[in-house]
């Protein structure tokens, strides 16, 4: 028996069963490039799937149930040398809707400034405590923002500890010479997506989060009137981010996730909370007042 427990032991300590929070789908596109070897493309996604869902990203057990949806979708445009690559990377991120069979979109993003460097068959590593290459940097960053984002919607300031790493990879790629890591390249890249998530005005946007999902959709199913309410007063927490800084790179990350299922749950409820939800939408929202328009049965 002692053998035995030794063995079982071993086989838990080293085999992470459950502890990876991701389920992360990868796909590498690399048609616009031509006259190359495409198996380097091949082993490219193989790596990064492997680094996406094997590696543990948080200090909690996850069952297979419990692991948070992800897809990215990586298109390489340029092949500037024989392990450098430039391109595209499309994030989506879902979470599950509590006692019913759908999911949520959290996070749909696409990152347009992609620049790392791969070679075939090469292992991808990643360590907090050194600077990272243009690749993992990409992925740990994305990966950090997933989760933070899932644990914001189920507790209050729950990702915080996930976005501080996020963080801290942006800070150790500021003397990088890839784009997409430094505040004067862009407004909406990944310095300010994460700048936009800890700055104290936009708070409002990460109380809206757990509202919208944990106090609402996740009610739905038992206390429909009651959990629409809910993510309609949550909408004025992001009023109150708009107001204070308009035009803000997380507002816009929110409504590219949110705005389809916005017009959903409110196309069915009663006037008065149409006209108000609209009002809201239309106000801070602008740019899919097409979509919202749906809610008071306009049809542009």
């Amino acid at each position: 028996m002692r053998k035995l427990f030794i063995l079982l032991l071993a086989f838990c300590l080293s085999t992470p069963l459950f502890a990876q929070e991701l389920r992360c789908n990868v796909q590498v596109v690399s048609q616009q490039i031509q006259g190359t070897n495409k198996q380097v493309f091949r082993t490219m996604q193989t790596a990064i799937y492997e680094f996406m869902n094997t590696r543990r990203w948080t200090d909690h057990v996850y069952d297979q149930d419990e692991k948070i949806e992800c897809n990215i979708l990586i298109n390489l445009k340029d092949q500037i040398s024989s392990d450098e690559f430039k391109g595209t990377m499309q994030i989506q991120a879902r979470r599950p809707i509590f006692n019913s069979s759908f999911n949520t979109v959290l996070l749909n993003f696409k990152d347009d400034d992609i620049h790392f460097k791969y070679a075939e068959y090469q292992a991808l590593e990643f360590n907090e405590t050194n600077t990272p290459t243009s690749l993992t940097a990409l992925l740990a960053y994305y990966a950090n923002i997933i989760v933070g984002l899932d644990y914001d919607t189920y507790s209050p300031d729950g990702g915080g500890v996930y976005f501080a790493k996020a963080e801290e990879i942006v800070n150790k790629m500021q003397n990088s010479n890839v784009k997409g890591w430094k505040a004067y390249e862009s407004r909406k890249n990944r310095y300010w997506l994460i700048e936009n998530i800890l700055n104290n005005a936009y708070s409002p946007v990460r109380e809206c989060l757990y509202k919208y999902h944990r106090l609402g959709l996740d009610r739905m199913a038992e206390r429909l009137t009651e959990s629409r309410a809910e993510i309609a007063e949550s909408l004025r927490l992001l009023q109150k981010a708009y107001r204070a800084k308009p035009g803000s790179f997380i507002l816009q990350i929110f409504f590219d996730a949110k705005a389809d299922e916005l017009v959903n749950i409110f196309s069915e409820s009663f006037t008065d909370e149409k006209k108000r939800v609209f009002n809201i939408l239309s106000e801070i929202d602008p740019a899919n007042i097409s979509k919202y328009n749906k809610i008071i049965g306009q049809k542009k």
